[in-house]
């Protein structure tokens, strides 16, 4: 559905507004090639994770993706998923760790103010909201080209390491606890812990060994519901197996004395390496410093891959605190029209009424919870 252009350089860019479910499929040459030249984009942003994510998620009719076109070559796109209330959101849910629009490096400001022309945020009813935004991601370009009514909410804390090898990670942690986790890592190698790094093609096949080890992992404890979802894994072997053949996604199996105990699924790009999710055997976490081993492997692949850090997602679980990470906190962009923002003004109210009474949930969601596994 073309999209008007303002008058000048009209010959130059255009825009178009798709809404056929087949869309990234018939985009996906071009699309990659696009990821390619934004330095923000994560594999969150690739095509084979948000083709595999509509597929295993998207609503029939609910697809919205808006390109911008420079002399016939895509320098601006964004996929959004529609949802039953009208607000429009990136692809990936909850499942994503970072959310983002494509620009063109070499054109991006004026791809982002095409692409915030173009996006079908006019209406009262109509909003736009992009969550998991980190800093220095081409949708603060978007944001700030947006003429209409926008707030920014925070969002999820991400921590992350220096891409360094494990030695010199060491440095950054007080003596006792360097002490302790250098013996750790002794014990690793005294174990006889063997990583085997999974060839690209048999990388989605491997997500089946994650998963059942994933679970197994959390049986005594509380699960994400959705890592056990027929949906969740249809979509992790089909994104995995794509992003692992361009060279996106890199999957460990570990082995101890000949049994699989272990599969990590670690997630490339320029910009860092993003260990997305493992699945351990109890009895090894018994055993053996499971953080220690996977980040062992994946500092290896970021030092190789000449990455700057190493992400350790979202989250500010304790085993992760031991590492004494950077801390940086994601953002939540709200966009909505110029006058009479209807819905942009429900969501602010939604959003903002649940942050203030998350302090007030934690604990009686906490004493439920152990209640509930008495």
């Amino acid at each position: 559905m073309p999209l008007s252009e303002p008058a000048r350089s009209a010959t130059d860019w255009q825009t178009e507004l798709r809404c056929d479910d087949a869309a990234l499929d018939e985009l996906a040459e071009e699309w990659d090639v696009l990821a390619a030249r934004c330095r923000s984009a994560t594999p969150f942003q690739a095509v084979g994770w948000q083709a595999s994510w509509w597929r295993a998620y998207g609503r029939p009719g609910a697809l919205r993706v808006v390109l911008v076109r420079r002399e016939g070559v895509l320098v601006g796109a964004v996929a959004l998923h529609r949802t039953r209330t009208g607000t429009l959101t990136g692809l990936g849910g909850g499942l994503i760790d970072y959310t983002d629009v494509l620009l063109d490096d070499e054109h991006a400001a004026e791809a982002a103010s095409r692409l915030a022309a173009a996006l079908p945020v006019r209406r009262p009813w109509q909003a736009l909201e992009l969550r998991e935004v980190r800093a220095g991601s081409a949708a603060h370009l978007l944001y700030a080209a947006w003429t209409g009514r926008r707030h920014q909410l925070a969002d999820s804390v991400c921590q992350y390491l220096p891409a360094v090898p494990m030695e010199q990670l060491m440095t950054r942690l007080p003596g006792r606890t360097a002490q302790r986790s250098r013996a750790k890592q002794r014990k690793l190698a005294d174990t006889g812990v063997e990583a085997r790094r999974v060839p690209a093609a048999e990388a989605g096949a491997a997500m089946a060994d994650l998963l059942r080890l994933h679970a197994l992992q959390w049986q005594s404890r509380r699960v994400t519901p959705e890592h056990l979802s027929e949906h969740f894994r249809a979509h992790l072997v089909e994104s995995t197996g794509r992003l692992a053949r361009s060279g996106q996604a890199v999957v460990y199996r570990y082995y101890l004395g000949g049994e699989l105990m272990a599969v990590d699924l670690l997630m490339l790009c320029p910009r860092l390496a993003g260990l997305y999710l493992y699945g351990a055997h109890p009895g090894l976490r018994e055993r053996l410093d499971i953080a220690g081993l996977l980040f062992g492997t994946s500092l290896q692949e970021a030092v190789q891959a000449g990455v700057p850090e190493l992400s350790l997602m979202r989250g500010e679980e304790p085993y992760k605190e031991r590492w004494r990470p950077d801390r940086e906190r994601n953002l939540r962009l709200l966009l909505g029209p110029r006058r009479c923002a209807v819905r942009l003004t429900l969501r602010l109210a939604v959003v903002r009424s649940r942050v203030a009474l998350a302090p007030h949930l934690r604990g009686p969601v906490r004493r439920l919870r152990a209640l509930l596994r008495r």
